[in-house]
């Protein structure tokens, strides 16, 4: 089978067997020439660990820390005629480089909102790990099934109060237009809550607790964003944001409950970069195309390996200085943010249009970016060459 990327909307509906192992190479290759990460613990789960922030954590644990894993993720496999979707292909791939260096490494492809992946997990890591040392919870999800009641919740990405008029990029046409989100209402800004939020963190701890597979000691981290001005009314403001507070809330409640066992809970808020959910949100991507260009030109550009590798490497490891912001985050995105960066987006974003939109930003990185997600803009990769299914 010849694989091209079909791309609808912000996603691509294809992926690439082997330029998904090739897109996970190039991550395993780059943590290996940083060198070892010492001091960091050696048995981690990683919830939400096939694409983005948590694929790259869960590379550089492996690679980085040489520590074994557990991957969980929710992921189409491989049908007769169809491929997998690119989540799969790279959990797999990653499973196969792990293993090579002696580690264990396991995935679980389920729903882990649901009692049954957190109890089938908990068996495995009776079974193989015995206890775990760090437990990252980096899901996206567009709902969420409540394993209590079965009742669906969907996410909803509008701003809240008011309708929201502003720029973003039409992917597809490269074209900069102007969008308005009517606000959300009250139970939309609930059931994202209940989808993007704490709760379900709140739930995996609790069940690892009780079941008695957490280290002494243990750490626990979630991902978030806050991002500039410019994103903030679908963002930070908006029934994401609300989601993230409430993120922020469960952190300090798990931290309390894990006091006893020594351990700790905390957020990560991560810098702006093309992931298959950042694709999604509104205004964001065009966001993005101009910091790309900005922090390229300054030397402070990083995609998703290089940012987790120095959140492991310069925030975690030993040796290392652990820096909370006052609401006791570990801010990643501090680069992103510094003054001069954020002043030249706003200039650039003031004057952005369809005309100038490769000139002025880094589109044309973005788009390179996106593709190589599911596989696709690899260069060792022949896209001409037909592709036998399973073999990855």
């Amino acid at each position: 089978m010849v694989i091209k990327p079909k791309i609808r909307g912000f996603v691509c509906v294809t992926a690439h067997p082997e330029g998904c192992r090739e897109h996970v190479l190039e991550q395993v290759t780059y943590v290996k020439k940083q060198g070892h990460i010492s001091g960091m613990p050696k048995k981690f789960l990683i919830i939400g660990s096939s694409t983005g922030y948590g694929l790259s954590s869960r590379i550089v644990a492996a690679m980085g820390c040489h520590a074994d894993t557990i991957g969980i993720f929710f992921e189409r496999p491989e049908e007769e005629d169809r491929p997998a979707s690119a989540g799969f292909y790279n959990a797999k791939v990653l499973d196969a480089y792990a293993r090579q260096e002696g580690l264990l490494s396991e995935s679980i492809n389920g729903d882990a909102f649901s009692d049954a992946v957190k109890q089938q997990v908990i068996a495995l890591i009776r079974e193989k790990f015995g206890k775990v040392d760090v437990v990252i919870y980096s899901l996206a999800s567009p709902k969420r099934i409540d394993p209590k009641t079965a009742e669906v919740y969907r996410s909803v990405l509008k701003p809240i109060g008011a309708s929201f008029t502003g720029k973003t990029v039409h992917t597809d046409k490269k074209e900069v237009h102007e969008i308005t989100i009517d606000p959300a209402n009250e139970s939309e800004i609930q059931e994202t809550i209940k989808v993007m939020g704490g709760e379900d963190w709140k739930l995996w701890m609790d069940a690892l607790r009780e079941a008695d597979v957490l280290s002494d000691g243990i750490q626990t981290w979630a991902y978030s964003y806050i991002g500039p001005e410019i994103t903030w009314p679908i963002y930070a403001h908006g029934t994401i944001g609300k989601a993230k507070e409430d993120l922020e809330r469960t952190s300090r409640v798990i931290s309390d409950d894990l006091s006893d066992l020594h351990g700790k809970a905390f957020i990560v808020v991560n810098k702006a970069v093309v992931t298959q959910a950042s694709s999604a949100i509104p205004v964001v991507p065009l966001y993005i195309a101009i910091l790309f260009k900005i922090m390229k030109q300054k030397g402070l550009h990083e995609n998703c390996i290089q940012q987790m590798d120095r959140l492991f490497r310069e925030r975690l490891g030993s040796g290392s200085q652990t820096l909370y912001d006052s609401e006791g985050r570990i801010r990643m995105d501090d680069w992103e943010m510094r003054l001069d960066i954020q002043e030249e987006a706003k200039n650039i974003w003031s004057e952005i249009t369809t005309e100038n939109l490769e000139k002025v930003s880094d589109f044309t990185g973005y788009q390179q970016d996106f593709l190589k997600l599911f596989g696709f803009g690899l260069s060792h990769v022949n896209y001409d060459a037909d592709v036998p299914l399973g073999v990855v």
